[in-house]
């Protein structure tokens, strides 16, 4: 972890700063619009780039990454990986299902999952009431593995109708539960909302690793979770890609409508059967 912060840190420094400043400058120029008529409430104060592991890996392909930093993060990935099938299970023993059936139900017919890394640094920002670091939504997939800054603050999740901070921890993961584990458990574990908010001072640094479903998966809460007076109101059935694709639209938006949005789409077909029959 000290390693993969250390280089994380330098190749910010090193690549991305300068990038970053000179596209906030334009953000924050003419009243907060950036150079494409974007408005800053819009926008989030983060530079960023994304590493895929599963089901094939892009690592060697991204530019300005040394050789060091691909070893560092491809072992990095390997150790959370492991942890992420191991919270499954302990997920599948706290619900009472048999031991594997999320890892089952995340790889679908094609047998892999999703997983990749979300490399962010957010830097200080002259006007953090005009922009947020991130703004707030829920996370899409599954398990979320997160490896923030121990100094700098920023994160926060919604509980009870309060942000609450998320507190920088040395040497910690956090753990977030996404969309596709909510619908799987039928609402016994729910994706949380969660926001960074752009800090005055300090360069956050956040490395969140997404194992997600295979884009193939067909997504349905588990039978073992869903009562017989629960049925009509049960999570909806869908593959993930398709869930994707509206969540890019729909991201920074409450989930429930989603959900709503798949739901309509199997009562739709359920009467459509019927009709046919």
């Amino acid at each position: 972890m000290d390693e993969v912060e250390k280089l994380t840190k330098d190749h910010y420094k090193r690549v991305r700063e300068q990038r970053f400043l000179e596209f906030a400058g334009k953000a924050l120029q003419d009243g907060g619009d950036d150079a494409r008529g974007v408005k800053a409430e819009n926008l989030d104060w983060e530079s960023t780039f994304f590493v895929r592991h599963l089901p094939e890996s892009n690592l060697a392909e991204l530019p300005d990454l040394d050789d060091g930093y691909r070893r560092v993060m491809k072992r990095f990935a390997g150790e959370l990986e492991a942890l992420a099938e191991r919270l499954l299970d302990l997920l599948c023993q706290n619900l009472g299902l048999e031991k594997g059936y999320l890892a089952r139900a995340f790889r679908g017919p094609s047998g892999v999952p999703t997983f990749g890394t979300k490399v962010s640094s957010y830097p200080p920002c002259p006007r953090p009431d005009l922009v947020s670091g991130l703004r707030a939504h829920t996370d899409a997939g599954g398990i979320i593995l997160l490896f923030q800054d121990d100094r700098v603050a920023g994160l926060q999740l919604l509980k009870d109708g309060e942000w609450v901070d998320v507190p920088p921890m040395r040497h910690s993961i956090v753990v977030n539960l996404g969309d596709q584990l909510e619908v799987i458990t039928n609402g016994r574990y729910k994706s949380v909302m969660h926001r960074v908010v752009a800090q005055p001072d300090g360069n956050r640094m956040s490395i969140a690793s997404f194992y997600n479903p295979g884009g193939d998966a067909v997504i349905f809460p588990a039978p073992a979770l869903v009562k017989a007076e629960e049925a009509a109101e049960a999570y909806p059935r869908f593959v993930f890609e398709d869930y994707m694709k509206l969540y890019m639209r729909h991201k920074f938006e409450a989930k429930e409508p989603r959900f709503e949005a798949f739901r309509s789409v199997e009562t739709e077909s359920s009467n459509r059967s019927i009709a046919i029959a």
